[in-house]
């Protein structure tokens, strides 16, 4: 029997899926939170940013060990065991009876969640070290596609009832463990792989693989500030949205689903021809520039309509996440990949864990009756000025530092 050749329409598929029962619940989980803890906006601001920590702080903790698993055991049964986690926890979302409940079912969630570590290792498996940018422009397109078909269906399905989200989310993502099991195969050839003694099971641990590289370092931490500020608008965008233009789910829905439509066209598409052709140190440097002014953008806009504006400008700033894994990965060996991966995602988590109660806080603080002077987007003006201090990091490391392949 002739064996399977791994590519990256395998992983596509497979983050296509489980983005897209992530992406159902966007829309309705702040609503979930709104009906079990009673109150407005300004209440359910900081329980959706705790709820986002924990499922951030699991992920923290547990991402270096699913890296450093799948470097030993393969990418292929970390997915699957993940995967399959995850859609179990999306029913258990879906009958939760009170908010202490989902606290738990998101703690489950980001242990499961922390597959993008293998999924990652996985593009750098099956893609040579001069495309690797390009190969993580198509799983940010699988992103994309995800978020913008996800919410899209979250939020109509909420509009009808506020558990259908839950109940597509976990079905499409069993869907997403029974592809895996019958299609996905291994990317790490056995040769590859760690030996067992390898292993580092503290997740503090992890980090010090990006010490091993002050550029790595330098990238690692001008990553973390702009997932800071995305977090902090993922844990406000609805409740923003809903506060200040009276949108319900579907019109957040909407506009999310427009996100994921720019992701696909820019990470997808365009991506390919324009990190060749930009290199992958200018696309870095473009993409945070227009992040920055993205953030300014979204505080700014006075009318809904406004906002698709943005997200059509914001959308090129996806540029800079593949072309900043292009250039760390270059400088990591085959067996350790997943170790790295491992590392970018606990940087990614502990951006989560700040970031969600970093958005709900200054969201609440700044419309709350306290506040004499109420300013709605007081927390993208913080996220410009994180894409700010990060651009200057990125500049001095860009200035300092070549990149040599490992």
């Amino acid at each position: 029997m002739k064996a399977r050749t791994p590519g990256l329409l395998f992983i596509f598929i497979t983050l296509l899926l489980d983005v897209l029962g992530f992406g159902l619940i966007i829309p309705v989980a702040p609503r979930l939170v709104e009906l079990l803890q009673g109150g407005g906006e300004a209440a359910a601001a900081p329980i959706v940013g705790w709820l986002g920590m924990t499922y951030a702080l699991m992920q923290f903790v547990f991402a270096p060990i699913i890296g450093a698993l799948s470097d030993r055991f393969g990418r292929r049964p970390v997915l699957l065991v993940s995967v399959f986690g995850s859609g179990l926890d999306y029913f258990a979302m879906a009958f939760a009876p009170t908010v202490p409940w989902l606290f738990v079912t998101r703690a489950i969630n980001g242990i499961s969640g922390a597959s993008i570590t293998a999924a990652s290792a996985y593009i750098v498996d099956v893609t040579p070290p001069e495309r690797r940018a390009i190969g993580f422009g198509i799983v940010g397109a699988a992103f994309g596609l995800g978020f913008s078909i996800g919410p899209l269906i979250g939020g109509v399905l909420g509009a009808i009832d506020i558990h259908y989200p839950f109940y597509a989310a976990g079905g499409i993502t069993l869907c997403n463990w029974l592809y895996g099991l019958l299609i996905l195969p291994e990317s790490l050839p056995r040769e590859h792989r760690r030996r067992a003694q390898g292993f580092r099971w503290d997740p503090l641990a992890g980090l010090a693989n990006l010490r091993k590289s002050e550029f790595v370092m330098q990238l690692a931490i001008a990553l973390f500030l702009v997932n800071l500020a995305q977090f902090a608008l993922h844990a406000t965008w609805v409740l923003y949205t809903k506060y200040r233009y009276g949108w319900n789910e579907a019109d957040a829905g909407y506009s999310l689903c427009a996100v994921g439509i720019g992701a696909v066209i820019v990470q997808g598409g365009l991506a390919r021809r324009l990190i060749p052709k930009l290199g992958e140190r200018r696309s870095l440097l473009v993409g945070f520039v227009i992040g920055a002014f993205a953030y300014l953008g979204y505080g700014l806009a006075t009318e809904g309509w406004m906002i698709y504006g943005v997200i059509a400008f914001a959308s090129f700033g996806g540029l800079a996440m593949p072309a900043a894994q292009g250039l760390i990965t270059k400088t990591v060996r085959p067996d350790e990949q997943g170790a790295m991966q491992g590392a970018l995602t606990s940087m990614t988590s502990l951006a989560t864990i700040f970031g969600y109660p970093l958005g709900g806080l200054v969201f609440a603080w700044s419309i709350a009756e306290s506040t004499e002077t109420k300013v709605p987007g007081a927390v993208f003006y913080t996220g410009s000025l994180l894409a700010v201090v990060a651009l200057v990091v990125v500049v001095h490391a860009l200035r300092k530092s070549r990149v040599e392949p490992a």
